[in-house]
């Protein structure tokens, strides 16, 4: 398994937005995301996603120069057009106004309509949670999955992401409304691994955890069944009812690739508003001490609390370097460094 660092990750993906026509300080910020979100273990969001994005880019289905634009402003909550922009940058810019009307008023939500692909969302998550605030967003998809019941493709996985600021760390739970999102099969498929559960169905109908079976019929399973299913649906209508945008039998129509004009609503609270520092203190210690407390399942298993994984992934990566996947690697740097 190749490793590489950080810092030659993140150049490699700049170079390659640069190339694509992207300004240099949007570059910067959307290789420093992609890069973060391989470095913490999601490879599928990070360098994985690069070369998609730059497809979309040269078919005019994100706009590198476009800025988020105020359609609404009720104090509390605003909303904006994201004018087909790079979703990493209207997130990133959702987020932080959601967190200063919360720093006044204790609560604020931002939603945006006619946006791309956030990449990771969880990103927005640990956003929120290093400025001290609960963090809770999501966005509307494309349809990728069948909803309960089906056998073809009619609701979006819509990932939902909730965080809370905590000094020894963030406690973040990033989850898309499938069992495993597309991204994680083929990062699982790419190791030649199977799923450690059953994440969908296969040519028969039957439940399998074989991602190359899953992907080819794209009946990804939603998690929980009929209540992931559920979920999703509220998700794709809240989502549309807050910004004015798309549902996703909207974006479907429009084909504009994966999440293309799709919705995203960041809701941030600020908890020193409602709460002191000692009783958030108390609340998260002993929530924590419990679940590490807990009697594994297996012999020399270990509990870990939403997130802890992803900061484990992340230190072993930043001492190690950052494991890609060679095929993937190549290709970046292809658009990188080739002319």
């Amino acid at each position: 398994m190749t490793r590489i660092t950080f810092e030659e990750m993140k150049a490699t993906i700049k170079q390659a937005f640069l190339n694509a026509g992207m300004p240099e300080g949007k570059a910067d910020i959307c290789a420093q995301i992609h890069t973060e979100s391989s470095r913490d273990g999601v490879y599928s969001h990070g360098l994985n996603r690069v070369e998609r994005f730059v497809d979309y880019i040269e078919k005019g289905w994100v706009d590198v120069n476009a800025e988020p634009t105020l359609d609404l402003n009720l104090g509390a909550m605003e909303i904006y057009n994201g004018n087909m922009g790079p979703g990493v940058l209207n997130a990133i810019f959702a987020m932080n106004r959601a967190t200063e009307i919360a720093k006044k008023n204790g609560l604020g939500l931002v939603s945006l309509n006619n946006t791309t692909h956030w990449m990771r969302g969880g990103a927005y998550g640990w956003q929120a949670a290093e400025k001290g605030f609960i963090g809770i967003c999501w966005t509307n998809t494309e349809s990728c999955m069948p909803a309960w019941g089906a056998k073809s493709g009619g609701i979006g996985n819509n990932p939902f992401i909730m965080a809370v600021p905590r000094k020894e760390g963030h406690i973040v739970l990033d989850m898309a409304m499938s069992q495993y999102s597309y991204g994680k099969l083929q990062v699982t498929r790419l190791k030649n691994e199977k799923l450690p559960f059953a994440g969908g169905f296969n040519q028969e109908g039957n439940l399998t955890d074989d991602p190359g079976e899953i992907e080819n019929t794209r009946r990804i399973l939603p998690m929980g069944y009929w209540k992931g299913s559920g979920f999703a649906v509220l998700l794709d209508i809240i989502s549309a009812l807050l910004s004015g945008g798309l549902t996703t039998a909207a974006i479907d129509r429009a084909g504009l690739g994966s999440c293309g004009s799709c919705c995203q609503v960041f809701i941030a609270i600020n908890p020193l508003k409602i709460n002191s520092q000692e009783f958030i203190e108390q609340v998260l210690n002993e929530t924590i001490q419990q679940l590490k407390t807990s009697v594994p399942a297996n012999e020399n298993g270990e509990i870990f609390y939403p997130g802890e994984q992803s900061l484990k992934k992340r230190r072993e990566n930043l001492e190690l370097g950052i494991p890609v996947d060679d095929g993937i690697w190549a290709k970046v740097k292809e658009l990188a460094y080739t002319n």
